[in-house]
């Protein structure tokens, strides 16, 4: 089971770029497609979020292994394409995620610092 994520967030499309950002989404998804098939990460699940007036219109979170998830962060292709999408679409970015086991380890781990604040 995935213990690390890659939360790959974004807000609207530029505007006139809206065909642009379709074309680039649908590249993201057959990559990760690919990346799932080739077992470099566990599943990808994309979601768009309802109009509800903040900054983030939808997501996709990558689910794999910590190590394997880091490398490909800093892979020419992804780093490709996250440039491209951060030209198409407002407020791209990407953030690690704890899951499963590491979320707990992150929890203890915080649990533990504020038993240091007193």
């Amino acid at each position: 089971m995935a213990d690390a994520g890659l939360f790959v967030g974004w807000d609207e499309p530029v505007r006139g770029r809206e065909g642009q950002a379709v074309e680039v989404f649908n590249q993201a998804l057959a990559y990760y497609a690919r990346l799932q098939e080739e077992g470099e990460i566990e599943s990808f699940e994309p979601v768009f979020l309802e109009p509800h007036g903040g900054d983030l219109g939808g997501f996709i979170l990558l689910r794999g292994d910590a190590e394997k998830l880091a490398a490909l962060r800093v892979s020419e292709e992804f780093n490709q394409l996250s440039t491209r999408a951060s030209l198409n679409v407002e407020g791209f970015g990407v953030v690690g995620a704890a899951l499963a086991e590491r979320l707990q380890q992150q929890m203890s781990y915080y649990t533990e610092q504020i038993g240091t604040l007193a």
